[in-house]
């Protein structure tokens, strides 16, 4: 599905365009990407699910299309600051109660969301989910290699320098994404995409905020001294790669202390971006979720 072929829109939340793809009628679907990604991300699994559902993927602020605020991280790029995006964004379109579909940065805005407003939320699906009862695990000695990104992207020279030329971004991106998959091939078709949109002014940038701006809280969660949180009893699904090469799979092992409502399976054959390697179990074990909470029967296409 081309990116040209999607109805594209924006809205206006206090002062910040956000940029969101629309299609489809019936129960909403929120899909929520993360790093490094943009709504596109989802766009073997759109047409599917539009089918059934309303289906409603924006980009974050910072990514893709939405605006970038000329704002330090820690005041611009906060996790309340995406929050308040998401709240208004789904005021303006009129949604009082959505379902999310999120992964990685979109499943932190997810569970954080249904804290805040558990009568709006119907259902959580979540693709390897960053989440506090991981803690200190992903300082563990053999993890060092896998988490050397978080402390780069806050560099205040990385985006000149994985924006100085096109090989740079491609470079930087095809590693990225092959390893996170443990695919070397599964991006192809779509690495120029991503090349495309992260060299676009301010992209690079905008993506790499986010990492200074939850600094402090990934630091806290390291050190075990996260804020206490109230489990949600929301319903929740967790989808998890198995081949995830640093938000490992056994660290799901605590997820039951968080979410008191949880349908939790490992994938085989896929790493961090379930989602994108595996649509068509995606789009089912989503339709098959959701179909539950909405009460509905959806057409499989």
């Amino acid at each position: 599905m081309s990116l040209s072929n999607w109805n594209h829109n924006f809205e206006d939340i206090d002062g910040i365009k956000i940029h969101y793809v629309r299609e489809g009628e019936g129960p909403p679907l929120v899909l929520l990407h993360g790093w490094p990604e943009f709504c596109y991300v989802w766009h073997k699994i759109i047409p599917g699910l539009s089918s059934s559902f309303d289906v409603i993927a924006p980009d974050l602020r910072g990514f893709g299309k939405s605006e970038k605020p000329d704002l330090p991280a820690v005041e611009g790029y906060t996790l309340d600051s995406h929050l308040a995006d998401l709240a208004g964004l789904l005021e303006s379109l009129d949604i009082d109660r959505v379902g999310f579909v999120s992964h990685d940065i979109g499943a932190m805005l997810a569970h954080l969301f249904a804290r805040r407003y558990p009568d709006r939320v119907a259902g959580l699906f979540f693709f390897n989910i960053p989440y506090a009862g991981i803690g200190a695990r992903q300082l563990a000695p053999e993890n060092m290699n896998e988490i050397w990104y978080q402390g780069f992207h806050q560099q205040s020279w990385a985006a000149e320098l994985i924006g100085s030329s096109r090989q740079t971004a491609r470079i930087y991106f095809k590693n990225m994404l092959a390893h996170w998959a443990q695919d070397p091939d599964v991006f192809d078709d779509d690495l120029e995409v991503w090349v495309d949109n992260f060299l676009e002014p301010g992209n690079l940038q905008g993506g790499f905020n986010w990492y200074s701006a939850v600094y402090p809280l990934r630091v806290a969660m390291m050190k075990g001294e996260a804020p206490l949180v109230p489990a949600i009893d929301t319903p929740t699904c967790v989808r998890w790669g198995e081949n995830e090469p640093f938000m490992k799979v056994e660290y799901a092992d605590r997820l039951g202390d968080y979410f008191t409502n949880l349908d939790f399976k490992s994938v085989p054959d896929a790493g961090h971006f379930v989602h994108y390697q595996k649509p068509a179990f995606a789009e089912r074990e989503i339709r098959a979720f959701f179909n539950s909470i909405f009460g509905r029967r959806a057409a499989k296409v």
